[in-house]
């Protein structure tokens, strides 16, 4: 018979966001969902395990669906508008707990001795078991209520039985690693949030407005459209908005991704977050505070990162199956044989317990974890952090990695790259002169012509100047030495009139490079050209090679810098492909886009910026000593040496520690499955359930260690 759809309560359909607190992994959706898909009038969740969100579609009341919530252990509050900024209360006794576990069931191990008695010993470690097991024990009566039995109530199941038969160090060991387990996944999706929080703080809180004549500070959600506000030198951006009047240089690198500042001047537009440099500028108010830019940004990292689920892992799947099955199991051999049969009940009770402590999914569960330790410290030796178990899992299967350019792959600093002269001019000259009139300059390219100037050891503190003047959008004069020098753009140079067929011929060849020109000059005659740009990482060619040689499938660069600058620097790369000028949310469409084509695909950036992708991505790995903490947050993996070769060893390990997961699941069901066929007809004795329990531990928890020993050979 086909099961018929659960119709709606009538009445008119409306969408309700709930603050769920204690909601943090998949097995608590799964509870949740179940509970509210019995109740009529609900039609449809959605689940945001970071933020803790639950949102419905429904036409009952909301205080139906909260009381269905408290049903199952949770304490839901409706959100609202002016809730919309509250944070849940986190607790210090969760982590109290679980190290409290942890010591008693040390201190119980040391007891257990023949001099001790086994009364004072056993209740320590019963002590162990109710502090780190209350949380544990809760969540598998949650599940239970809604006959949605998880791996928590198996654990309890197994915890409890351990004790019956009298195995009691068992039970607190089992304990303690459960609930380390639970801990470490609340405290994850608590820095995640608090990553996402992060972000909001780039833009300040309040705005400087023109008022009724006056300047007055007014929180930015109280600041109109079509409102003047005022940014000082060095400070951030409240709102989005364009220039009304005044002329600078801005940072916005967190929000575009560009390489160097970008010029300002009336007209042009800004965005809330990034940084005002060394001018003064007035912004007309275009875009409210909820709809700014990086508004945007923070809700795609936070819908990107709701979006994908944590992945489960075999075990959980398998746990779903294995326990109401394992329970009916012990049940059908505890009641059916004295009932049906007349067999004497004592006998197949204790099968019965026989076949719970067998069930005690202690190997199956440490095989997973073990190994994954194992990976992530050996990770962390080489200056990799891998923020999960899944991450490390997943990095194993990526065919296709996305870069961000600007501070990955190249160093996200204007550098001199060559100096072009004219008519035989000594470039030692050309810098001579561009480095004494920078010197004195507010131009975001001055520092890099002064820092080549004295890399190489070019005086120019004997070049006598005056009359210095800044021509804003164009460049700077100077006299030195009594003759009047310009440094500056072509619309300078073709102002002065001083710009040839030659310079033109120059300046298009560096200019399809992808490099920033300066032109150095006299009232006569154009003397040289000044080659910047952003330089490549000297590790990011070797990077690449080694991801090809791991069998990456295609390298894609993207960037927000111009076409000719993402061209020049793809052709050095020699990668696969590169997407030019993209903003923030089309760095998402990208990623998805390659994730539509080829499934698994990781992306590797440092920016703010790049936090949106980077969640979107399979695995976000994230350059971590220069990487911004939302990018860090953000992503999976994160290179904390910045060195760019090991992403092909983070492969490698991903792919060993899958292959010896698989390896300690298979040996722990083996050694189960065997003792279970045991049990049944008595064969199976408890002494044989704990020694073939505590013997898959240790065969999984050794062949996990090899993992340990992993070298990446590319890298010596």
């Amino acid at each position: 018979m086909k099961a018929s759809r659960k119709p709606v309560e009538s009445g008119r359909l409306r969408t309700s966001t709930f603050l769920v607190e204690g909601m943090c992994c998949a097995d608590e959706e799964f509870t949740i969902r179940k509970k509210l898909s019995s109740l009529p009038g609900v039609n449809s969740c959605a689940f945001n395990l970071v933020a803790q969100k639950l949102t419905v579609t429904h036409s009952v009341e909301e205080g139906a669906i909260c009381k269905a919530l408290r049903d199952v252990g949770f304490s839901p509050r409706p959100l609202t508008e002016g809730l919309r900024s509250a944070t849940l209360r986190e607790s210090g006794w969760h982590l109290y707990s679980v190290l409290g576990s942890g010591f008693l069931t040390l201190v119980g191990l040391l007891l257990s001795r023949p001099d001790v008695l086994p009364a004072i010993t056993n209740s320590v470690f019963g002590a162990a078991v109710l502090l780190g097991g209350w949380r544990i024990a809760r969540k598998g009566l949650k599940a239970a209520r809604a006959l949605a039995f998880d791996m928590n109530f198996l654990m309890t199941g197994a915890v409890i039985g351990a004790m019956i038969i009298d195995k009691w160090e068992e039970a607190a060991v089992v304990t303690f690693l459960f609930a380390l387990a639970l801990w470490l996944e609340s405290y994850s999706l608590k820095k995640t949030r608090n990553a996402i929080r992060s972000l909001m703080d780039l833009s300040p809180a309040i705005a400087r407005v023109r008022r009724n004549g006056t300047e007055v500070d007014l929180p930015v959600e109280n600041v109109q459209i079509g409102d003047h506000i005022f940014i000082k030198p060095g400070e951030r951006i409240p709102l989005d908005g364009i220039v009304v009047a005044g002329y600078s240089f801005v940072d916005q690198a967190p929000i575009t991704g560009e390489s160097l500042p970008v010029e300002k001047l009336p007209g042009d537009t800004l965005f809330a977050g990034s940084l005002n440099q060394k001018g003064s500028l007035e912004v007309r108010v275009t875009k409210p505070v909820q709809d700014t830019t990086l508004s945007h940004i923070i809700h795609l990292v936070e819908e990107a990162q709701s979006r994908r689920a944590p992945s489960q892992a075999f075990v959980d799947r398998f746990a779903r199956i294995y326990t109401p099955a394992v329970i009916g199991l012990a049940l059908l051999v505890s009641i059916v044989p004295p009932v049906f049969f007349g067999e004497p009940f004592e006998s197949w009770f204790y099968r019965a317990l026989v076949l719970l402590v067998i069930a005690c999914p202690c190997a199956l569960v440490i095989s997973t974890p073990v190994t994954i330790v194992s990976g992530l410290t050996n990770a962390a030796r080489n200056g990799i952090l891998i923020k999960g178990g899944v991450h490390l899992e997943d990095a194993g299967g990526l065919k296709v990695i996305a870069f961000d350019k600007t501070g990955t792959l190249t160093r996200g600093l204007p550098a001199v790259m060559n100096v072009i002269p004219v008519d035989n001019i000594p470039p030692e000259r050309i810098i001579a002169i561009a480095a004494a009139m920078e010197s004195h300059s507010e131009h975001h390219l001055a520092d890099a012509i002064v820092y080549y100037a004295k890399e190489r050891g070019v005086s120019y503190e004997d070049l006598a100047m005056h009359d210095f003047e800044a021509i804003p959008g164009k460049g700077i004069q100077a006299s030195l030495n009594g003759e009047t020098y310009y440094l500056g753009n072509h619309t300078l140079a073709e102002e002065k009139r001083i710009c040839s067929p030659e310079v033109e011929d120059k300046l298009q060849q560096v200019e399809r490079e992808g490099k920033t020109t300066i032109i150095v000059g006299t009232e006569k005659a154009v003397l040289g050209i000044i080659a910047i740009a952003d330089s490549l990482r000297p590790e990011s060619k070797e990077a690449i090679r080694l991801l090809h040689e791991r069998g990456i499938e295609r390298i894609v660069m993207l960037t927000g810098d111009n076409p000719g600058t993402a061209k020049a620097i793809a052709d050095q790369l020699k990668v696969d492909e590169y997407q030019a000028e993209l903003l923030p949310e089309q760095k998402v469409d990208a990623i998805q886009s390659l994730v539509e084509r080829y499934k698994k695909v990781g992306m590797v950036g440092d920016g703010v910026n790049d936090a949106p992708a980077l969640a979107a991505a399979t695995v976000g790995i994230a350059m971590g000593t220069v990487g911004s903490d939302t990018a860090l947050e953000a992503a999976d993996i994160a290179l904390m040496s910045d060195e760019l070769p090991k992403l092909s060893y983070t492969i490698l390990l991903s792919r060993k520690t899958l292959k010896l997961i698989k390896q300690n699941i298979a040996l722990s069901l083996l050694i189960k499955l065997t003792f279970l066929a045991l049990a049944v007809p008595g064969i199976a004795t408890l002494w044989m359930a704990i020694a073939a329990d505590e013997g898959a531990t240790l065969v999984v928890i050794f062949n996990a260690l090899r993992i340990l020993r992993t070298k990446d050979r590319s890298m010596d």
